[in-house]
């Protein structure tokens, strides 16, 4: 069997003659994942061309489905721990705390089909929400994502049943809750997202370090505050004023020599 290059697996059969003969056989894992990204890609380009609530619809319906499909997942390895707390009995009066305890703990301990629930009504409300925002503001940022966060808790928040009395207050307790911790994901997740800022003033640096080898000192540069503009101007003296041994200064004295754009700037400074 030979090499297998973009999911295509040639195989080599013997001929009758006493060669090879290859026959190209593609990789059906390979082959699946690209029709499911052509067919995510149609479907995408189909929806952006859709009026806002069908696309609101859509999107809803179909995170609801994933969310259902991971809640009845996390529900069927927990278990259906609700029988551990089983409502009072008639006799028994409760305060509205305690109930609003039992409710709550009933809501997170669910079998499949509350998590299910649980899941689809999060994911749902979160995506659509955040569909109608990237629709009417034309963009993602962090204000969109709290917003559908918060109708994201609150309508948990209602589904569930969790909190005291008052749902309206409880709702809007959940959704801020749930706005809150959303926002600052995003905002982490946007740091860590960026790429580095690139510092024009060592472009040339940066290069010139990269084809010696000697990419380490680049922060012995910066530190000295040795830029572009000041390759030509080096000397032995200032490279080792900030700490570059005596090889590394050899190779960065002898490239500016040989560097025929820093050599006449240098030339041109005198």
């Amino acid at each position: 069997m030979g090499e297998s290059k973009q999911g295509v697996m040639v195989m080599e059969i013997p001929t009758k003659d006493g060669g090879i003969m290859g026959q190209r056989e593609q990789n059906p894992i390979a082959v699946v994942q690209a029709k499911f990204k052509e067919l995510e890609s149609v479907f995408k380009g189909w929806l952006a061309k859709q009026s806002l609530p069908v696309e609101a619809a859509v999107v809803t319906t179909t995170s609801a489905a994933q969310g259902a499909a991971i809640g009845a997942f996390m529900g069927t390895l927990t278990g259906d721990s609700t029988s551990l707390f089983t409502p009072p009995t008639e006799g028994v009066n409760l305060n509205p705390e305690a109930m609003a305890s039992l409710k709550q703990a009933q809501a997170l301990a669910g079998g499949p089909l509350i998590q299910a629930r649980n899941f689809a009504v999060m994911t749902g409300v979160n995506a659509g929400i955040s569909c109608v925002m990237k629709r009417l503001r034309g963009k993602e940022d962090v204000q969109s994502s709290m917003v559908a966060a918060f109708g994201s808790g609150a309508m948990f928040s209602l589904v569930t049943g969790m909190g005291g009395p008052n749902q309206a207050a409880n709702a809007a307790t959940s959704g801020l809750f749930f706005a809150l911790v959303q926002g600052g994901l995003f905002q982490l997740g946007q740091k860590f997202s960026q790429p580095p800022i690139e510092d024009v003033n060592y472009l040339k640096t940066r290069s010139m370090l990269s084809c010696l080898g000697l990419q380490n000192y680049e922060k012995n540069f910066k530190k000295g505050l040795l830029t572009d503009s000041t390759l030509p101007l080096l000397n032995d003296s200032a490279l080792r004023d900030v700490k570059i041994p005596p090889g590394p200064r050899l190779l960065i004295l002898d490239h500016i020599q040989r560097d025929p754009e820093l050599k006449e700037r240098r030339r041109g400074s005198h």
